[in-house]
């Protein structure tokens, strides 16, 4: 081995034990640091705009918007908070109170009043699966699964309140100083990756493009078909309207289910304690109103600019909040994205070489 070779193979061995030993001491603030770039790169063309109004003051404009996320974040947490904190409470009891009524029992005769479909609907019902005596099973379990989900959640938030009030200033702090000097930093990064320049730009373009459509096509897509939901839910007259809102917005990322899993049970709540207008009205705002959301909502939100095929964004979501968390939704399909990308270069770079014609020969003199 040549000494220029030893010199390569210590120096990258020494870079490798430092980046894992540095990996080993960031990873527990890695989450806060990923939530704050999220938040960086989403709000960074205000950050540009407000530097630009500040006369070219990036520390004015980076503590404005600092301060304008945590105003956002704290105050519609705390108030969904205390309301999901109290709600949930009377949730459970109030379906039991429901069930001991003995709606349940009268749901096979309630069904027969259905216009068309009622025989039919009451065909199933009679079905082993869908007795009232497993529904009323079925109804308990969930209520008390909800309940217990909520008040726990509260209950760790209050018992890991410093645990999660340093990691939410963590993210601040990192989200200041992304605002601040993310950009010297990515285009230091960028001076390091030994790749093309063209290549680094392409790569960095689509993480901004998938980040941009996932966090359209999945969040706006969920709070609005909550929202929406959530407003039958209020008019309507449902109890615990808020609990329901919220468990709509949670659900209504997955694939399959989504948000029917909130309003289904609630169209067989009405359909069991009247009018029977109401758990018409609810099935058909549920099925021609929510559930269209997704489907033209999220499409058009996303459109051609993931590049993601369905089923590969499809696992990507669900590994990514899987191994992630919340967080995952966002991070799994911007992993995926990426690989693509490389390996889209990597054929390019691939075949441009394998395919080259050889150089001629020189001709003799």
């Amino acid at each position: 081995m040549t000494k220029p070779q030893l010199f390569t193979a210590v120096f990258f061995a020494l870079l490798l034990l430092l980046l894992y030993q540095i990996a080993l001491m960031f990873r527990p603030f890695l989450f806060p640091v990923l939530w704050a770039a999220l938040l960086a790169h989403l709000t960074y063309p205000l950050h540009v705009r407000l530097t630009s109004f500040a006369r070219g003051r990036e520390i004015v404009s980076a503590s404005c918007l600092t301060l304008l996320v945590l105003a956002l974040v704290v105050i519609p947490i705390s108030i969904m908070g205390v309301l999901l904190a109290r709600e949930a409470s009377t949730a459970e009891q109030t379906i039991r109170e429901w069930i001991a009524s003995g709606a349940l029992q009268k749901l096979p005769e309630q069904l027969r009043a259905w216009p068309v479909i009622g025989r039919f609907l009451q065909e199933i019902s009679g079905s082993a699966l869908l007795t009232p005596d497993s529904l009323e099973q079925g109804l308990l379990a969930s209520a008390t699964f909800l309940s217990r989900f909520f008040l726990d959640q509260v209950g760790d938030l209050l018992k890991n309140v410093f645990l999660l009030v340093t990691d939410f200033f963590l993210m601040l702090f990192a989200l200041f100083f992304l605002f601040k000097d993310g950009k010297r930093w990515l285009a230091t990064l960028q001076d390091v990756i030994p790749l093309d320049a063209s290549h680094k730009q392409r790569i960095i373009d689509r993480m901004d493009q998938t980040i941009r459509a996932v966090v359209k096509g999945i969040g706006v897509t969920a709070i609005v078909q909550g929202l929406v939901a959530g407003l039958a839910y209020m008019v309507l007259g449902m109890p615990f309207p808020v609990v329901l809102t919220a468990v709509t917005v949670m659900l209504a990322p997955l694939p399959f289910g989504g948000t029917a899993l909130v309003w289904g049970p609630v169209v067989l709540y009405f359909l069991s304690v009247g009018p029977l207008w109401k758990a018409l009205a609810m099935l058909g705002w549920g099925i021609g109103v929510v559930s269209m959301i997704d489907q033209f909502l999220r499409p058009w939100l996303i459109g051609q600019a993931a590049q993601i095929p369905v089923l590969f964004l499809v696992f990507s979501v669900l590994g990514g909040l899987a191994l992630y968390g919340l967080i995952g939704l966002f991070v799994g399909p911007v992993l995926v994205s990426l690989l693509m990308t490389i390996v889209q270069i990597y054929r390019e770079e691939y075949y441009n070489t394998e395919t080259a014609p050889p150089a001629n020969p020189a001709t003799p003199s």
